[in-house]
């Protein structure tokens, strides 16, 4: 992944590919729980308004930049079309991700 600097936060996790409303043809991943505080303490430097937080993710081999959507007490982070079928997933599937958070 390459980075725009040294990132404030570095993540893996492993969630299970949903839909939820929102911009077709995206599937979204969760972040879990325990991920949450220290994503928000992150974004203070990295977030450009309302809520969202850029990301670098890479799930299995595809590398990509977007944006992780607050929804509850958690976040979404969007799994583009490109993204679905470079890495050969779909709706359902569990996944591991890593990702990153890097200052502005």
């Amino acid at each position: 992944m390459n980075s725009r600097g040294e990132p404030l936060l570095c993540v893996e996790f492993d969630a299970e590919v949903i839909h939820w409303r929102g911009p077709a043809p995206y599937l979204f991943a969760p972040v879990p729980e325990h991920h949450v505080a220290e994503i928000r303490y992150a974004a203070r430097s990295a977030s450009y308004g309302w809520g969202v937080v850029p990301v670098e993710a890479r799930i299995g081999t595809a590398d990509f930049t977007t944006s992780l959507f607050p929804k509850g007490e958690t976040y979404l982070l969007p799994v583009k079309a490109a993204v679905q079928k470079a890495a050969g997933v779909g709706l359902g599937d569990n996944i591991h991700v890593v990702m990153r958070i890097t200052g502005r």
